[in-house]
């Protein structure tokens, strides 16, 4: 049964939160810890849905993960080369991160294994994924010559590296190759149009492979083992730490700190764009962990202007876009958003979902093949929205029913995918 969640308008945001930990990282760290034969202690990790779709998808390919009394996960490999055929299909959830990058290390395992998702995650596209695995050796059968889940994976214990050219800058994509690469008979090179985040490399690094970066392409050497830290404190994650900048920038008489919030800098275009469209940002405290630079941020609230959002920057906030549409809403003036057709195969359309839904509630938006054009500074009245089983659509129309006249949310419960405890969030510091 979904959850229907009726958003009553916030006079003013004050106080202190925790940024929850970041899903990309919480992700990779279950998997790299997975593949070494240290235990790895995981603190700060996101037990959202589509982390938790990870954690069940390495047990059953042998890994033993644990969490404490306090909540840390500590998690057992046996080594780059044992993990164990799995008895049953692989189940990702909705989780594209879970299906993409365990796709790559699932094409170099010497056991067969079968790998599905929800019925959301079974219309998303495979086909970026499976081609540069296939030339690498993989064998990979799923619906539709691959292009979709469900998917078998043959028995392939020799992969042999490649140079690739990604058409369109893709951190899962990248990631799915990178770790492929790891049991390759040579170096393996992935090359971008624009940078993408660059988590999957960060934690190679701190898991004792060879990286190389040169512009927007990145090498990985093959491995016979991994060097696993002891333990890794998991930065908080800027994706879910965006909708409280925004929250706090547009209801005025606002002022939130947001602690331990990754700066990434394949990450930190939300930063940019708000500084651009006038925000009042602090960044304090800044400090390093699990090769991440992590910070506090304070925000307080601003007048926003409209602004130009294009390809180049979109790897860095490609999932910050709709509460970056909010943002424009109640900024003064246009912002136009483009290069972001990538927003059409996530969770749900993104870009549609975002015009058909802020609509409702009295936005001007224009739907554009790859983005959106944004009129500010037009009152949004209270409405019922559909969250379209999209997290971040949930969250965003959160906020932007907190910021206007309320709003209720059908399908409000998708946010147990990135961030569980949102909405107890959003009521314990709204005043």
């Amino acid at each position: 049964m979904t959850q229907t969640r009726v958003i009553q308008p916030v006079r003013q945001w004050q106080g202190t939160i925790v940024a929850p930990g970041d899903k990309s990282i919480s992700h990779r760290s279950v998997m790299l810890a997975g593949l070494s034969e240290r235990p790895v202690r995981l603190s700060n990790f996101l037990y959202a849905a589509d982390c938790l779709s990870t954690v069940r998808c390495m047990r059953a390919l042998g890994v033993k993960v644990e969490k404490d009394a306090e909540g840390v996960l500590t998690v057992s490999g046996n080594g780059l080369y044992g993990l164990k055929e799995p008895e049953d299909v692989l189940d990702a959830g909705n989780s594209g991160t879970t299906l993409r990058l365990l796709s790559g290390i699932l094409g170099a395992q010497p056991f067969f294994s079968i790998i599905t998702g929800d019925a959301s995650l079974r219309q998303r596209p495979m086909g970026r994924v499976v081609k540069p695995l296939r030339m690498m050796g993989s064998q990979l059968a799923g619906r539709q010559d691959g292009r979709n889940i469900p998917m078998a994976i043959g028995p392939n214990p020799t992969l042999k590296g490649i140079n690739y050219d990604l058409p369109v800058a893709s951190a899962q994509v990248k990631s799915a190759i990178l770790l492929a690469g790891l049991f390759a008979d040579s170096p393996t090179t992935v090359s971008e149009p624009h940078r993408s985040r660059d988590h999957t490399e960060r934690l190679l690094e701190l898991f004792g492979v060879k990286v190389t970066r040169e512009g927007t392409s990145v090498t990985v050497q093959p491995a016979q083992e991994l060097e696993a830290p002891p333990a890794i404190d998991i930065a908080g994650d800027i994706s879910s730490a965006a909708f409280w900048m925004v929250a706090a920038s547009i209801v005025p008489g606002s002022e939130v700190t947001i602690e331990n919030v990754g700066l990434n800098p394949t990450r930190t275009g939300i930063l940019d764009v708000l500084e651009q469209m006038g925000a009042d940002l602090t960044v304090l405290n800044r400090r390093r962990s699990g090769n991440e630079d992590i910070a506090d941020i304070l925000v307080r609230s601003a007048a926003l202007k409209g602004c130009e959002i294009g390809a180049e920057i979109m790897p860095r906030l490609i999932d910050e876009i709709p509460i970056l549409a909010v943002a424009a809403m109640f900024a003064s003036g246009k912002t136009v958003i483009s290069g972001a057709e990538e927003l059409r195969v996530k969770e749900t359309d993104r870009l549609h979902a975002v015009a058909l839904e802020f609509g409702k509630m009295g936005a001007v938006i224009e739907e554009k093949e790859d983005g959106l054009v944004i009129e500010g500074g037009h009152s949004l009245q209270e409405a019922t929205c559909f969250a379209h089983h999209d997290h971040r659509i949930a969250m965003s129309l959160a906020i932007a029913g907190s910021a206007a006249q309320g709003v209720t949310i059908e399908g409000a419960d998708c946010v147990e995918i990135s961030y569980p405890d949102f909405y107890e969030v959003l009521a314990s510091f709204a005043k």
